[in-house]
Parts: C-alpha cells; sequence; structure tokens
C-alpha cells in the first residue's frame, strides 16, 4: 500500500491484505473497471457464475466453510437486485461477506434523466442494502474512502454479517489518500471488547450454577461456530461431562462422531430420548443459540429461566440475572479456566430414523435415503454435507458426519436455491467434497451452476431427490397441480455439462451410485426416484406442530 494510490488499486490491496484468495461475482457494465482489477493479481481467483444468485449463495457457502469474510463484486440494479436474497440469507444466518457494487458516475447523475439498471431513486440499491447488512456505505468521497472501506469490513468481521460497499464509476480510477494507521496494520482482526468485571461475575455465577446441577446438559448454536470457538467448546463441553446437542441452525458445530454429543435439539418435535433428557435437566447452559422458530420445532417460545443459562449476542442471561458487555469468546475462554465439576453420564447418540425394513430392491423413501448416506459416510474422510431447503433441510438433521466433516444448510432463512451453488463455494473454501441433499424443486433454481464445476476442477456429489414437484407443501395444500414441476433429464444433463449422471429407483441402485460416485473424480448428479408424497421424519413432524399451532 501506498499513502496515496487509485482507489480501485487500495481496494485490491486492502482486501489482499485481510487474506483473500477467492473473489465471487458476475462482471457488468457499471462495474466492469472495478471487476477486472481484481483479475489482475495471480493470487486472486475470480469466481464467476451464470447468474447472479448463484454467486450469492456461493460465496456465502464459501465464508460459512472457511470462516473468513467471502467477497462478492456484481454491477448496479440488475446485478445487485439479484443477490439481495442470497445476502438476506448470510444477514440472517451470521455469515461474514462483503458485497461490492458499481454504480452509475458524477456524468451520469447529471443528465437528470433515469439511468439504466435504476429503480427508483439512484440510492435504491444502497437503502435495500442497508436493511441486510451491519454497515453500507456509498464511497465517494476520495478524501474518506480508505477508512470507509475499512470500517465496513471491520463492522462485518465483529458482527459476523454482511457489510456493503458501493463504488460509483468515476471512482475507480480517483486517487485517495491511506491513513498510515491501514498501511502499517497487520491485516489481522480484533474482536469486540468484553466488560472484565461483567464477564467474572457471570462466570463466576455460571460456575456455581453448573455445579450444583445434578444432570447439566449443553446446546450449542451458531455463534460459536461463526466466532470459530469449536475447539474451545469441545473443552468446555469435556469439563462440564453433561451431554452436547446442538440447534438446527448449528448442526456441525459440534463434532457429531463425539462421545458427548446427543443430536439436534428441534424444541418438541426433538427425538424423545434428546426430549426427555433435556426435560429432565436442572440446568441447560445456550452457548449462541439464536431463538428462532426453527430452533424452537414451530412452537411458542417458551424458555424456563429457573434452569437455564442463554449466552448470545454479547450478553449471558444467568436465570433471571443479565450481563451485558460479555462476549462469547470471553465467556467461553474463562469457564475453561473456572473450578468445573465434572459430572458423569453415558449418553448415546439420537436420530429420526427408525430401522430399515428388508429387502435391497424395494423402492426408494427419503428415510432410505439417509440411512444409505449415513452407511456411506461412516469413515469416510474428505465429505462434507450440504443440506438444500425445503424437505432436504429437515432431512439432513438425521446425517451423522465423523472423521472431521462439515454440515452446511440454511437452517433458519431457508432459502431454496443455496444447495449446490453453495457447496461449490464451500469446496472451494475447504477442499472437502461436497455431497449435497436437494429437492428436484430447489435444483431447477440453481442446479444448472454445476456446470461450472468441471472448469474448478470441483466434484460435488449432487442427490437429486426427485418426486416430481415441492413435495414438502403437498399434506398442506389443496391445489397440488400448483406443486408440479416440469420433467428435467437430471441424469442427462451431467453428462452434457460434463459430469457423471445416474438414476437410482431401489435401495441397491442407490448403496452402488454412492460406491461409483465415490470414486470418480468428476461432479456427479444422483436422479434418486422417490414417491411424490413421501417427506422425511422430521419433515412430517414439523408440518404437524405447524400446522397444530396455526390453528
Amino acid at each position: 500500500m501506498e499513502a496515496r494510490m487509485q482507489l480501485g488499486n487500495y481496494l485490491v490491496a486492502y482486501l489482499r491484505k485481510i487474506g483473500l484468495t477467492h473473489l465471487f461475482g458476475i462482471p457488468g457494465d457499471l462495474v466492469i473497471q472495478l471487476f477486472m482489477k481484481f483479475g489482475q493479481p495471480h493470487d486472486i481467483r475470480v469466481i464467476t457464475s451464470s447468474h447472479e444468485p448463484g454467486a450469492g449463495f456461493a460465496v456465502d457457502g464459501y465464508a460459512r466453510a472457511t470462516g473468513k469474510i467471502g467477497v462478492l463484486c456484481v454491477t448496479y440494479g440488475a446485478g445487485g437486485h439479484n443477490v439481495v436474497n442470497a445476502v438476506a440469507g448470510s444477514y440472517a444466518e451470521r455469515v461474514p461477506v462483503l458485497v461490492i457494487s458499481g454504480g452509475p458516475g458524477e456524468e451520469k447523475r447529471k443528465l437528470g434523466v433515469l439511468v439504466h439498471h435504476q429503480a427508483r431513486e439512484i440510492e435504491s440499491q444502497f437503502h435495500i442494502f442497508h436493511e441486510i447488512t451491519c454497515a453500507a456505505k456509498i464511497i465517494d468521497d476520495p478524501r474518506t474512502a480508505a477508512t470507509a472501506i475499512d470500517a465496513v469490513v471491520q463492522d462485518i468481521w465483529r458482527h459476523q454479517q454482511p457489510g456493503y460497499i458501493e463504488i460509483h464509476q468515476d471512482m475507480v480510477e480517483q486517487e485517495i489518500s491511506v491513513p498510515a494507521r491501514i498501511r502499517e496494520w497487520d491485516g489481522r482482526f480484533h474482536r469486540a471488547q468484553s466488560d472484565a468485571q461483567k464477564v467474572e461475575e457471570a462466570v463466576r455465577e455460571t460456575t456455581a450454577r453448573l455445579n450444583q446441577a445434578h444432570k447439566p446438559a449443553v446446546i450449542i448454536g451458531i455463534e460459536t461456530f461463526r466466532h470459530h470457538l469449536t475447539t474451545d467448546i469441545i473443552t468446555l463441553v469435556e469439563k462440564i461431562g453433561g451431554p452436547c446437542l446442538t440447534t438446527v441452525l448449528a448442526k456441525g458445530a459440534f463434532p457429531m462422531d463425539h462421545p458427548q454429543y446427543m443430536g439436534v435439539h428441534i424444541g418438541a418435535i426433538s427425538p424423545p430420548p434428546i426430549r426427555q433428557r433435556i426435560e429432565e435437566s436442572d440446568l441447560v447452559l445456550h452457548l449462541g443459540s439464536l431463538l428462532t422458530d426453527m430452533n424452537l420445532g414451530s412452537q411458542p417460545q417458551y424458555i424456563d429461566r429457573h434452569h437455564s443459562i442463554w449466552a448470545a449476542e454479547n450478553k449471558v442471561h444467568v436465570s433471571f440475572h443479565t450481563y451485558t458487555e460479555v462476549t462469547i469468546e470471553d465467556y467461553v475462554q474463562s469457564l475453561l479456566q473456572a473450578p468445573l465439576t465434572r459430572h458423569q453420564e453415558e449418553i448415546t447418540y439420537c436420530d429420526n430414523l427408525a430401522p430399515q425394513p428388508p429387502g435391497e430392491n424395494r423402492t426408494i423413501q427419503v428415510s432410505d435415503m439417509l440411512c444409505e448416506v449415513n452407511a456411506f459416510l461412516d469413515g469416510r474422510e474428505g465429505y462434507m454435507v450440504v443440506a438444500e431447503a425445503g424437505d432436504m433441510l429437515f432431512a439432513g438433521l438425521d446425517i451423522k458426519i465423523g472423521q472431521g466433516g462439515g454440515y452446511l444448510a440454511q437452517g433458519y432463512y431457508a432459502s431454496m436455491g443455496f444447495g449446490v451453488p453453495g457447496a461449490l463455494g464451500a469446496q472451494l473454501g475447504t477442499g472437502q467434497r461436497p455431497l449435497v441433499l436437494c429437492g428436484d424443486g430447489a435444483f431447477q433454481m440453481t442446479g444448472s451452476e454445476i456446470s461450472h464445476a468441471p472448469r474448478h476442477k470441483l466434484s460435488p456429489i449432487v442427490l437429486v431427490m426427485n418426486n416430481g414437484g415441492w413435495g414438502i407443501f403437498r399434506p398442506v395444500s389443496e391445489r397440488q397441480d400448483l406443486l408440479t414441476i416440469p420433467p428435467w433429464p437430471y441424469a442427462t444433463l451431467a453428462k452434457e455439462w460434463g459430469g457423471k449422471g445416474l438414476q437410482a429407483t431401489t435401495v441397491q441402485e442407490l448403496r452402488q451410485a454412492l460406491v461409483e460416485a465415490d470414486r470418480t473424480s468428476s461432479f456427479v448428479i444422483i436422479e434418486v426416484m422417490v414417491s411424490p408424497r413421501d417427506l422425511s421424519p422430521v419433515t412430517e413432524k414439523y408440518i404437524k406442530a405447524s400446522v397444530g399451532s396455526s390453528q
């Protein structure tokens, strides 16, 4: 970095300073000048997609999987508005993404007419992104440009949510001043600071409550994963000694093959042993959990404040006492130093899957697919599972991954279309091979992005559960004809796009297809034929709970 440099060059240098290696996006006329600057350094890979929603989901998957800030670059209006949904999902689920947009320059503004790609006002896109980011700025002043960009990126890291910067055409080559503070900065981020006395008192009270408890349990939320606390959380859970569960959104934030991992807690629709164990707990320690309807199993909110401790959003609630200005990092690390009494308990992992009926030549059901995927993953290294929205989001809750494998899903925002592009971004960032659980409805939204896999040497295995439509709505819809979609030749499309396509109609065929996919170096689409009204066990429970709560 230099004391004075062009704005576009500064942005590239700044992002390289914080470790940028991949940039996602699609070029457009009002961002082309800036977009091409990212293509100049040899150490930045520019990853383009067929459509901006695919790029938005891919950068989200990259950021979720790596824990780094994902960077997305799009044009103004037609590009920026196309990624609003993906960025909204990142905001809702605490994913750090920097959105960079171009914009019309001052000369276009002076024309006094509508500018192409403009919606209502020139600033309309900025106002939209202001609603779905933790920080949003239009970079239009050379004197403050460097510090404004730095402020947005620092907020992204601090809040673990998206940020937005808009750079207009005529600003890219503008010379700006770069303060010495930024030039000399080593690129490492600093986290929010706690009030040390409040941390001490919160931990002292927590320790006393844990040591008095006879049957404590720990429920892990997404904040622990976003703030890179997995190692500390494992140590803390082992120190406490009771069962550990995750919320829906945080599945994968705690190792699923850990002896203290009991499964996913989904409120009243949890597996009976999990529900019973939480009901028996005289103290539940919630670490980083967000109160969402998905985490609560679509039931009315009820928090037993007498027997719970909640640490989230820089607060710790110990029953009816609240400690503000306490970050979850400081809280967890201080608990690790506390004199906790270890509880002894034999813990059994639980899911919602019944034993498979005999016979390998019978027609596949969704529960069969889950059992077969679990058997396939058992003992295999190098895989992660990515679950789409819809039925596959709930189906994925019964997947168990060991050997250090990852798990990604939009467990709260739940936008269909995340799965395939999100998996591509995740594999780019981690190198782990994704196994994607995807319905045919979601695949028809963004699944064609898999055609980019060969040029990036990516190899996801996509299970397309073909039930001929948006099956999750069939139990609650009177007009079934409104839920159908056109039949696509999924296996044939895979071959045309440069991968391998397989089809499975029986359990044995699915088992063989998974083994063949494992041996294939390219991407693979396995079309799994299932009954139109067949759903995963958790989906059936969730629908029943949702219908009941609305009556």
